[in-house]
């Protein structure tokens, strides 16, 4: 069975919207960032995303071509969870609207590689809560937004989950990238 592998940044304090707009960090570990996204890319043959971080996506990776994350987020196949995305513009997007995470457990089943699920939301938390997301990638970036930031503590909403530690990796520039697989109850 594929698995589903959530990777986002995210701030010490919890942020996680708008990572393009955080204070740099340099590029001591550019290249070993890239390589290790293109890794996962590469390990999966479709991303899984909601309508908030499609939005963001859609108007950014269409505009871009020409290196190898571009070219494959441009023709990766995207399955969108939605109740209001009619129709998607970007190259092979399809959406999921009702009955969403039996959609889901059943794109899961098919042959294929993993799913990489950008973003960390309401598509996730209900991932977590109906045992369908294997693995959390937490790209800690060591930032305290603090009353710049305009989210309230981001998991409020999430129902109670288990991880055991699978690897951490500290970049040159202090973000530590956390693995975390995902326990299932039995």
């Amino acid at each position: 069975m594929r698995k589903i592998i959530n990777s986002t940044y995210i701030t010490i304090d919890g942020a996680v919207e708008g990572p393009h707009l955080w204070p740099s960090l340099g590029d001591a570990a550019k290249a070993v960032s890239y390589d290790i996204q293109m890794d996962l890319l590469n390990e999966c043959d479709a991303v899984l995303m909601g309508r908030r971080t499609y939005d963001t996506f859609a108007s950014a990776w269409p505009t871009r071509s020409g290196n190898s994350m571009a070219d494959r987020m441009n023709a990766i196949q995207k399955q969108v969870v939605s109740t209001t995305l009619r129709n998607p513009t970007w190259n092979n997007t399809q959406v999921i609207g009702s009955d969403a995470m039996e959609k889901i457990r059943a794109l899961k089943a098919q042959p294929g590689k993993d799913i990489v699920q950008y973003g960390l939301g309401q598509v996730s938390f209900a991932l977590l809560e109906h045992g369908l997301m294997d693995e959390i990638r937490l790209w800690i970036h060591p930032i305290i937004l603090g009353k710049k930031g305009t989210q309230s503590p981001h998991f409020l909403n999430c129902s109670p989950a288990q991880f055991d530690m699978a690897s951490a990796r500290a970049l040159p520039n202090g973000i530590v990238i956390v693995n975390y697989k995902c326990k299932h109850e039995a």
